[in-house]
């Protein structure tokens, strides 16, 4: 049986869109869902949502399209409830995520929100529990190691991993977001609806075997911005050419498809696709989304 993920209806679905920053993924989305004709329009925004009200575009971007604007600032609760980083490290940290994760549910539940969209929005939040939510990752989640996402993590930890592994290649992925445990599970896992065609990586005359030999050598956790070294510095510049090469392809593409109800899953949990709600589904591995707006579908997932 096929659990379409968002059922086909006659109504035009309502879409949340979370940021924290720049907003640039958030822009592509909406001038991407604003561009399509009544025909072709799945989707629109509902309401911008932001953890950052004072440092990110969220108000910029909100006016600039005439949607409300929803602000919970992350920093100030945090430092309201006596901690002054914010983080999931500690017990405490993790009810305080809970209790600013209400404190938002609060202030969207005057929208009929169908689903998210986390166009750079940072807090690992279980918002994700209310309502269908998908975001967008700098690096080729179906490719695995040892059963488990080789590229996954925060910001351009994904690049780096990828750059190492010296394909030559990048690509951005578009996946159905799980609730985050605390304990690793939900980071970067979920469906990976679709990705974009293969971005050729920058690596400015570098080989892989010095990148590899500079990893190497780090010390401590291989987190983002803990090494400011020239595997940090090729990954920044990778992941910016990325976005617009790879997510601004892909994240508007999947969101349409997403949101016409193409996307579903079995009773075994294998994700399906149909190309428009008329056909039948067929199991996939994934959808790969070219800049003409082709999609290729990749082999099937072996039963």
């Amino acid at each position: 049986m096929a659990n379409v993920f968002l059922k086909e209806c006659k109504k035009t679905l309502q879409g949340a869109v979370f940021l924290s920053g720049s907003g640039t993924n958030a822009e592509k989305l909406l001038e991407s869902c604003r561009a399509n004709g009544a025909s072709r329009k799945h989707w629109e925004a509902c309401v911008i949502v932001t953890d950052r009200p004072k440092t990110s575009r969220a108000r910029e971007i909100a006016s600039k399209y005439g949607l409300p604007l929803v602000e919970a600032g992350i920093h100030d609760f945090y430092r309201s409830r006596g901690l002054e980083k914010v983080s999931l490290a500690t017990e405490k940290a993790r009810q305080v995520r809970e209790e600013w994760t209400d404190l938002l549910r609060e202030k969207l539940a005057p929208y009929r929100i169908d689903f998210g969209l986390l166009a750079g929005f940072v807090p690992l939040c279980n918002i994700v529990k209310d309502f269908p939510c998908l975001n967008v990752h700098p690096a080729d989640l179906t490719y695995e190691e040892n059963g488990k996402r080789a590229f996954a993590g925060l910001h351009s930890v994904g690049v780096e991993l990828a750059m190492l592994k010296g394909g030559g290649f990048l690509r951005s992925s578009v996946i159905l977001v799980e609730p985050f445990t605390g304990a690793g599970g939900g980071m970067d896992a979920g469906h990976v609806l679709g990705v974009s065609g293969k971005v050729e990586a920058l690596y400015e005359g570098h080989s892989v075997e010095e990148l590899q030999e500079i990893f190497a050598h780090r010390k401590g956790p291989h987190l983002h911005g803990l090494h400011h070294d020239l595997l940090f510095t090729l990954a920044e510049k990778n992941q910016a050419m990325l976005k617009e090469k790879g997510d601004w392809v892909v994240y508007p593409a999947v969101t349409e498809d997403f949101a016409a109800g193409c996307f579903a899953e079995d009773d075994d949990k294998v994700l399906l696709f149909r190309e428009d709600p008329c056909r039948a589904f067929q199991r996939i591995r994934t959808v790969e989304y070219s800049p003409s707006g082709r999609r290729v579908i990749p082999l099937e997932p072996k039963a």
